[in-house]
């Protein structure tokens, strides 16, 4: 059996669609269709059954699932025993990363070790989907934890910057929406996910402010509130370096959260990412203040 048809079938079998199956392993959809078919023909047992809203596991393929983990996570610690011992500085170097924003002075540092070593490659996404790292789907996280939270203990973590945030309103819209101007009609905008607005708004010195929207991303908020969409708690580390937004007059700066880079113990000793962790924690480390909302520009 080859290992690389269990990985479509693990992946179908959590995912429950070819499309979504194929993008998660970077293959086309017809590609895991395939794989699976001949999986199914060489098993001589149907694994899946088809229908208009996906695929569904059949009892056979209920009871290869245990046996399919077992191998992938066999397959993922192989993998990390091999990758654990490379010392040299060439290959790829898979990041995850919180935001966007993030990344950029990520790439900013980075982009120095490729320059000195042509033969490591980035391969860097951001979001908020928990990579996981046991089984190489990133070998650096970077991500953010609540105040006080530690990361998982299966995880080597080390806490760089603390995310603080403060309230902001877009310098040319401050005159319908600043809520300490007379005669403006203000509103907050903020994340996803009413009742966690709302309480998050009751905390601050505008707690009479209604919400109003929902944006699944930081960066459609910054611009939402760029746009005068309303009045917005953003991270300093965005909002300070944005010359279209500034500070309201209450504030409220605070602490929210802490920003860590995670890797699994096995590639410690990995050369080309422990480069890659000293300079991602140079980058941030750098910009402290700017992380802590005590500085207003870069500090590059």
């Amino acid at each position: 059996m080859d290992w690389n048809d269990v990985r479509y079938f693990l992946a179908l079998a959590r995912l429950g669609s070819v499309r979504a199956a194929g993008a998660s392993l970077g293959v086309s959809h017809s590609t895991v269709a395939r794989r699976v078919e001949a999986l199914e023909v060489q098993l001589a047992t149907r694994l899946f059954d088809r229908n208009r809203d996906g695929y569904t596991l059949t009892g056979a393929g209920q009871q290869m699932i245990p046996g399919a983990e077992r191998v992938e996570q066999e397959m993922a610690a192989l993998e990390r025993d091999l990758v654990g011992t490379d010392e040299r500085l060439a290959g790829p170097i898979r990041l995850t990363c919180c935001d966007e924003y993030v990344s950029e002075m990520m790439v900013q540092e980075l982009s120095v070790l490729c320059g000195a070593y042509p033969h490591i490659e980035l391969e860097i996404k951001t979001g908020s989907r928990s990579f996981d790292l046991s089984k190489r789907e990133a070998d650096i996280a970077v991500r953010t934890l609540g105040v006080g939270a530690e990361p998982p203990e299966h995880l080597i973590g080390r806490k760089l910057v603390p995310i603080f945030c403060a309230n902001y309103v877009a310098t040319e819209h401050a005159h319908r929406v600043d809520p300490e101007r007379p005669r403006t009609s203000p509103r907050w905008v903020a994340f996803e996910g009413r009742k966690h607005v709302e309480a998050m708004i009751a905390q601050t010195s505008y707690p009479d402010v209604p919400p109003w929207g929902e944006f699944s991303s930081l960066a459609l908020l910054v611009q939402a509130t760029r746009e005068g969409l309303g009045i917005a708690m953003l991270p300093c580390y965005v909002a300070d370096r944005d010359g279209a937004l500034r500070r309201l007059a209450k504030p409220d700066l605070r602490h929210v959260a802490d920003l860590w880079m995670l890797c699994h113990p096995d590639l410690r000793d990995n050369a080309r990412l422990q480069a890659a962790r000293e300079c991602i924690g140079q980058a941030l480390l750098r910009r402290d203040p700017l992380f802590r909302g005590v500085a207003a520009d870069d500090r590059r």
